[in-house]
């Protein structure tokens, strides 16, 4: 073989490898690049949520830095955290307290002034009294899209005390409950533990996804707090809009249908049905023993899916089209939704 041939055989292997190997090598720098913009975006706007209280650093009683929870900074000074991690039992009462300690990654204590609290769904808001540099431009948006099983997302937080800690991992079941607060949980495989709580649970892009509410225990760390990779967090939208109406100094309006629902056995298979109907329900025409189908084009597969589309996809006041199988007939029925 000549030496001019072996020397263009090995430039045509040469870049017959750069061409198989480096988009791919590209894109994963591209994209590790990326999540690492995320994740410092979020670090900056994630704060811990101070166990003292303004009283008690102002008396001098309290010099010690110990976390309860941890809080995401959205914008213009507002903190978005878990209702539980403020509370302060006052006998058998969890009163919400007016003013909160924060502390800022580069550790500046700030006191935050409740804005409102919404217990349904374990979320508050508080404003800072004043900015500090740190967290200008640390603002946080909410993702427009809904998690979905097996995304990469993660989460920044003040677990056991101390941080702030990164964990990552991916979303499982986006349609979960748990006794604690009665509307559907993200639950994730993200290792958490006690004080994460209040913290965001972010996607690849560094958007909000969900606000972390709590663990199922499977592992108990030093001094017996619970550890798990069975984390739930309130979904984003549902958040984004508790946070819209305390912002206008209201609680979110959620929508009402007006049904009592049961699932009844059809051949093999279990549907929902109407158990029961009052208003608005009943001034659309939906009766007694109707099976749900669909709506707004939305097939009900069960009570839990159809509730949450409310929550989550309506307001009072709004028009839907529900479909229902009444004998043999389908029917599409024009409904407006009431408030609760």
């Amino acid at each position: 073989m000549s030496v001019q041939l072996r020397d263009l055989l090995i430039v045509g292997l040469t870049m017959a490898t750069w061409l198989a190997s480096s988009p791919s090598s590209a894109t994963a720098q591209t994209s590790d690049d990326h999540l690492k913009q995320a994740v410092e975006r979020a670090k900056q706007a994630t704060v811990g949520i101070l166990n003292a209280t303004p009283e008690a650093r102002q008396s001098g009683y309290d010099a010690q830095l110990s976390f309860r929870g941890t809080g995401v900074h959205l914008r213009n000074g507002y903190i978005l955290t878990a209702r539980h991690a403020v509370e302060r039992q006052s006998g058998s009462t969890a009163n919400v307290p007016p003013t909160i300690l924060i502390l800022t990654q580069r550790l500046e204590e700030l006191p935050a002034k409740l804005v409102g609290d919404n217990p349904y769904l374990d979320l508050v808001l508080y404003k800072l009294a004043y900015m500090v540099d740190s967290l200008e431009g640390a603002d946080l948006s909410f993702s427009a899209l809904d998690a979905t099983t097996g995304q990469q997302v993660f989460t920044v937080g003040y677990p056991l005390g101390w941080g702030p800690t990164i964990a990552y991992g991916r979303i499982g079941n986006p349609n979960t409950f748990l006794q604690t607060v009665d509307t559907r949980l993200i639950q994730s495989d993200v290792p958490v533990c006690s004080g994460n709580s209040g913290g965001g649970l972010f996607n690849a892009e560094g958007e909000l996804v969900g606000i972390m509410h709590a663990i199922i225990k499977t592992d108990e760390a030093q001094g017996g707090h619970g550890c798990s990779r069975l984390a739930f967090a309130v979904p984003g939208g549902l958040a984004k809009k508790i946070v819209t109406a305390l912002l206008e100094n209201k609680q979110p309006g959620f929508s009402r249908l007006g049904l009592q629902m049961k699932v009844v056995k059809i051949d093999n298979r279990w549907r929902v049905a109407v158990g029961g109907v009052s208003e608005p329900a009943s001034l659309g025409g939906v009766q007694k023993g109707d099976l749900l189908l669909a709506i707004n084009d939305m097939e009900i597969t069960d009570a839990a899916q159809l509730k949450n589309y409310l929550m989550e996809r309506t307001t009072p006041g709004q028009k839907v089209v529900l479909r229902v199988l009444r004998g043999d007939k389908e029917l599409a029925l024009t409904i407006t939704l009431g408030g609760v």
